[in-house]
């Protein structure tokens, strides 16, 4: 099923945050209807550094193109500013959609952007976003790739003003808002009583961000369809190899860690090694030689 499709359903979308082919295969294999690209995990995993900007275009367009030929779970994608003005969204698009991309989230704030939940955020003019939103709209091949826009507005203009924008950028052609970083459980309840039946909304939960957290199922309720959750899986990895490495540096051994890891056969399964090794074998020749083998002789 599409993103646009599953939308319909009106059952809400939890989309958990990825970072590569393992952490999205891993993600689809537990069930999840849909991921979550997540710029800041990038960032944080492919860099080493923090979400503000450093992470590039075609960084990303390498990890969609991954992942989708690695499943076929709908990938909303990060585009962060969408790499520059109106005209650089519209190849974002172009390239993010050819990649595999079913949704593309744009957001408002100035170039070099920073994570929605760092403090001293600036964003363009509503002028400014509501172009490239529709230099975006105009851009996708598919109506069934769907634009996000994502206001971080509410830091610094107040959430009247964020709200004004996401009404604006709806009239332009997006098809889910985002408003980002909301403050209190009160904000979350005001930004869907304001947007409700406006779009389908967004809301993203970030543990020791912002927001306060709240399930999936209380933010359904209050209005919400898709909630993400887009750099869980970065900070449970990094606490895990924090740990991993002091107790492979005390031991000179990982006896001490086994039950807390895949042995070599355990990841191997969760892989699909077996089952691709067992393909290859399909191709080979009667006589067992695979037919590059041949050639290469």
């Amino acid at each position: 099923m599409s993103l646009s499709q599953d939308l319909k359903s009106g059952i809400p979308i939890v989309a958990p945050g990825v970072f590569d082919a393992l952490t999205a295969s891993i993600a689809a294999g537990a069930g999840f209807r849909a991921v979550y690209l997540s710029g800041a995990a990038i960032a944080y995993t492919h860099l080493g550094r923090p979400d503000i900007g450093l992470v590039s275009m075609a960084e990303v367009a390498d990890r969609i193109a991954m992942i989708c030929d690695r499943m076929t779970v709908p990938v909303i994608v990060d585009a962060d500013t969408g790499y520059g003005n109106a005209l650089n969204v519209q190849r974002t698009v172009r390239l993010f959609e050819k990649m595999g991309a079913q949704g593309i989230q744009l957001e408002d704030q100035t170039t070099p952007k920073r994570c929605g939940h760092l403090n001293d955020k600036s964003v363009v003019s509503t002028g400014e976003m509501v172009g490239k939103i529709k230099a975006a709209v105009d851009a996708r091949a598919n109506e069934q790739t769907l634009i996000i826009a994502r206001t971080d507005a509410l830091q610094m203009e107040g959430i009247d003003r964020a709200l004004e924008r996401a009404h604006l950028y709806a009239q332009a052609g997006a098809d889910i808002l985002f408003v980002e970083a909301p403050k209190s459980g009160e904000q979350l309840g005001d930004i869907a009583g304001a947007l409700k039946g406006v779009k389908p909304l967004v809301a993203n939960m970030v543990e020791g961000g912002t927001t306060p957290i709240h399930n999936a199922a209380e933010l359904s309720d209050l209005g919400f369809q898709i909630v993400i959750f887009p750099g869980g899986i970065v900070r449970a990895i990094a606490k895990t190899a924090v740990d991993y490495y002091a107790s492979l540096a005390a031991a000179g051994s990982n006896a001490p860690f086994a039950d807390r890891m895949f042995d070599f056969n355990g990841l191997n399964a969760l892989i699909g090694t077996p089952d691709m090794l067992a393909l290859g074998r399909t191709y080979e020749d009667a006589d067992g030689k695979d037919r590059h083998e041949e050639d290469a002789a």
